[in-house]
């Protein structure tokens, strides 16, 4: 299993109307590209996250998957305003 994790760190003058549609956005790729077996975003709920606000964890059953994902349409169409109106931490790793 290969699990893609973001942390999103949103910048002060982002509204929590705009950081919902980012997270409803993020939330629509489960449906719209290929190979994400799950996927799952929300709001961080401590302090040991050196101020990152929420994350994204994706599940794919390879590393193929993970290389179909990052250029499809879909998902750059999503990541590009995130980038925008956040900082962002990216790690994939492969689970047994």
């Amino acid at each position: 299993m290969i699990e893609h994790m973001v942390w999103i760190k949103f910048r002060p003058a982002i509204t929590p109307q705009r950081i919902d549609e980012h997270l409803r956005n993020l939330a629509g790729l489960k449906n719209t590209v290929p190979g994400i077996v799950s996927l799952r975003v929300g709001p961080n709920f401590t302090d040991r996250a050196n101020g990152y606000t929420h994350g994204l964890i994706v599940s794919f059953a390879s590393r193929r998957d993970l290389e179909t994902y990052l250029p499809h349409p879909n998902h750059v169409k999503v990541a590009a305003p995130l980038k925008q109106d956040a900082d962002l931490l990216a790690m994939d790793i492969e689970c047994a």
